[in-house]
């Protein structure tokens, strides 16, 4: 706050010192950076940035410090630190602060930006392909074929869970994410006390995004065929 005073009138916090500020980073770095139209004359401890193509809609306040509103810092951080970037991203979806929608706006409007090639490329991983839930399933059924491998049951209730997908001989269950069913709190506590139930039970139960699906299906039937052989292998010796 001080920084941002000592800056002149409607000058934000920014950059690293933004992002630090919403919880994006535990990285504190010298000097504070602030972002401001007219600057006052300051000390060589604060790292001034023009504010020329600030909106108002770029503008927000957190913990009653005036700083970039999170697109915008997010912007200037993968402008400013990209390396740690992915790791911003991850902590803004963490705190409930990431809104594509937004980013997708403010990036629209800062065409010729530094950052925003890099914040475009980033913002990838979290987007939610237009996939519904039956479409995964599907997806999954026409992947496991073309795979060769064991055809599961599906729906199956088994201690007193509904099973996506489960290998009857090998005790082995697949469940099916997307945002839209596991993306809240309640719902990523109750995904835990799940899969304990389940390993008490004896079944092993892995996660597939609907994401990985569409991006990696190769990789995800690979990786599959090897866990139902693993999964074998460990029950032939248990009942040796």
């Amino acid at each position: 706050m001080a920084a941002v005073l000592a800056v002149g009138e409607r000058a934000l916090l920014s950059h690293r010192s933004g992002a630090w500020l919403w919880g994006l980073t535990n990285r504190w770095t010298n000097p504070v950076e602030v972002t401001a139209v007219s600057p006052r004359r300051v000390r060589l401890a604060i790292r001034i940035h023009s504010a020329e193509a600030l909106i108002e809609d770029d503008r927000a306040s957190h913990e009653g410090v005036p700083v970039t509103a999170l697109p915008r810092t997010l912007l200037d951080f993968a402008a400013s630190d990209p390396f740690y970037l992915p790791r911003a991203l991850d902590n803004a979806h963490r705190l409930g602060l990431l809104n594509i929608v937004a980013v997708d706006s403010m990036l629209i409007r800062s065409k010729g930006f530094r950052g925003v090639a890099r914040l475009r490329a980033a913002l990838e991983d979290f987007r939610t392909p237009a996939f519904t839930r039956s479409g995964v399933e599907r997806r999954f059924r026409r992947l496991i074929r073309e795979a060769g491998l064991p055809e599961p049951v599906t729906n199956l209730f088994i201690a007193g869970y509904e099973l996506d997908m489960f290998w009857p001989r090998e005790r082995f269950a697949v469940e099916l994410d997307t945002y839209d069913y596991h993306g809240d709190p309640r719902s990523f506590e109750l995904d835990r006390v799940r899969q304990e139930d389940l390993k008490l039970a004896g079944i092993e139960m892995v996660r597939i995004t609907g994401i990985r699906l569409i991006r990696e299906p190769q990789t995800v039937m690979r990786r599959l065929q090897r866990l139902l052989a693993q999964r074998r292998d460990q029950l032939h010796r248990t009942h040796r």
